[in-house]
């Protein structure tokens, strides 16, 4: 059981007590646990989406010196601002940006995630939101393109 439990913490991020409860829950399967885990975890992301957030991040990323973005992501707290799991995402995001050049904010939340096109951009944002448990936005950008 303590192997399964360290192997859903590397999967999810997860605190062991929640990766014991969805073990039980799961009967035991790694899979169904992972689901339930960020299930769990979108319930009380979707309850934090209308509180503050304080603290981010900016992120620049230059294409072949032709494209540029900026874009500025924000959580709630300074913690999860300067986790690497909050890093790569804003990174991926500007990445996004820079590839696909969404009008506005709705725009890229409804597009499909360059890396993984079965997951749209916005469910990559509450996956890392699920993992901390906190409310995790974009707040604006800007692209620039010669």
């Amino acid at each position: 059981m303590n192997e399964q439990i360290q192997k859903l913490r590397e999967l999810t991020g997860a605190g062991v007590v929640e990766c014991q409860k969805a073990l039980l829950d799961s009967g035991g399967d790694i899979e169904k646990a992972v689901a339930l885990i960020h299930e769990r975890g979108l319930a009380r992301a979707e309850k934090r989406k209308d509180r503050e957030t304080g603290a981010g991040l900016l992120e620049s990323y230059l294409h072949n010196e032709r494209v540029a973005v900026l874009l500025e992501l924000r959580s709630e707290t300074d913690f999860v601002a300067r986790s690497q799991d909050f890093k790569e995402l804003a990174h991926n995001l500007a990445m996004q940006i820079v590839a696909m050049e969404p009008a506005d904010i709705d725009d890229l939340l409804k597009q499909m995630y360059i890396k993984d096109e079965s997951i749209r951009v916005e469910d990559l944002i509450k996956r890392v939101a699920s993992k901390f448990g906190e409310n995790v936005k974009i707040a604006r950008f800007c692209r620039y393109e010669l």
